[in-house]
């Protein structure tokens, strides 16, 4: 029998952040594809749009119109998804039936007045003002009475159901802390009340020695196809600090997370030379009021391309029904990325 290498055979990967498993299956990437194929993405639009809900001085669909704002801008979502006024109620029948009401608070954040400037076509200073922005919101939301955890993302792109292409992101705050910040939570304290660490600062740290999977590395962060990734050029931001959320970073923490979030970004649109779909998200300590040293500051990011700009993954059937699975190894995907132009496809 053949030795058992990660880019010939079938494997799982263990997640240690939420506990989950992950088939990897290197040798399906020779498979034929006659399945689904997108319509490339639409690449051209202008710098304003007087039909866009989110350029400056435009009316929402709300009936709101939009101040002539020259850098970021936030404001509450006029379609939120959950809201503060709604009255406590619970419902359980038989432990089979369960309901619980829960408030909550969503805001949208333009990340610049520019209709066509996505996040790896912007300058790292205007970037940096993204994350100014998500610094303060984290904080205000999070001390309202009724918030307990505060999740900042990210949607890019139509094919992931980004319902406006003006480049933005958004802001939930809730009661509960939800599913998967919630797994993360409960796999990083195991890990700290264990070891006296974040779980996160001694992965980043073999990564580091590895290299294998480093995509991108300044003073203050990390970015890299983290071992057990699932969609396939998945990949994370990692604080080298053991910080736990936004607002303990540094002022120059802040600008590499900025130069880490483009650095990520860029590689993504030069690999099939498109504007990159993606859903990224960022997951930091709850804002319960608790101490949590177990948290450490990453943010997440999945994108759906799998072998060219029309070819997207799904997670469907044996996904759905068993187990997340992948084609290319983490390393393959990282190999690839790293291998591309640091400068945008569109500056040639």
């Amino acid at each position: 029998m053949d030795t058992f290498q990660f880019t010939e055979h079938s494997h799982r990967r263990y997640n240690p952040l939420n506990g989950d498993w992950v088939l990897v299956s290197p040798h399906r990437t020779k498979r034929p594809w006659q399945g689904k194929v997108e319509k490339p993405a639409v690449d051209e639009r202008p710098q304003y749009d007087e039909k866009c809900y989110l350029c400056p001085g435009n009316e929402r669909a709300g009936g709101f119109k939009n101040p002539e704002y020259k850098d970021t801008f936030v404001f509450q979502n006029d379609f939120s998804a959950l809201v503060p006024d709604i009255p406590q109620g619970e419902f359980e029948k038989k432990g089979l039936f369960k309901a619980v009401s829960e408030r909550g608070f969503c805001k949208v954040i333009c990340f610049s007045p520019r209709h066509d400037l996505t996040i790896p076509e912007m300058e790292v200073e205007g970037i940096k003002k993204v994350v100014d922005l998500w610094t303060k919101e984290y904080e205000e939301i999070g001390k309202l009475d009724y918030i307990n955890y505060v999740q900042i993302f990210e949607n890019k792109g139509d094919i992931m159901g980004c319902s406006n292409p003006h480049p933005h992101g958004q802001i939930w705050g809730q009661y509960s802390v939800p599913v998967e910040p919630a797994k993360e939570q409960k796999m990083q304290k195991e890990y700290f009340d264990a070891n006296g660490k974040t779980l996160l600062g001694d992965y980043v740290e073999e990564e580091l020695k590895d290299k294998e999977r480093v995509l991108v590395e300044n003073d203050h962060f990390v970015a890299l196809v983290p071992f057990w990734a699932t969609w396939p050029f998945e990949a994370m931001i990692v604080s080298k600090r053991a910080v736990s959320k936004l607002t303990d970073l540094t002022e120059d923490e802040k600008m590499a997370l900025a130069d880490a979030y483009k650095k990520l970004t860029v590689m993504y649109d030069n690999l099939f030379e498109v504007s990159f779909p993606y859903s990224a998200g960022i997951h930091q300590a709850p804002t319960d009021g608790e101490d949590h040293p177990e948290w450490h500051l990453h943010m997440h990011f999945y994108p759906p391309l799998l072998r060219s700009a029309t070819v997207k993954k799904f997670m469907v059937g044996y996904e759905m029904m068993a187990n997340a699975q992948r084609d290319i190894t983490a390393e393959q995907a990282a190999e690839r990325l790293r291998a591309l132009p640091t400068t945008h496809y569109k500056s040639k």
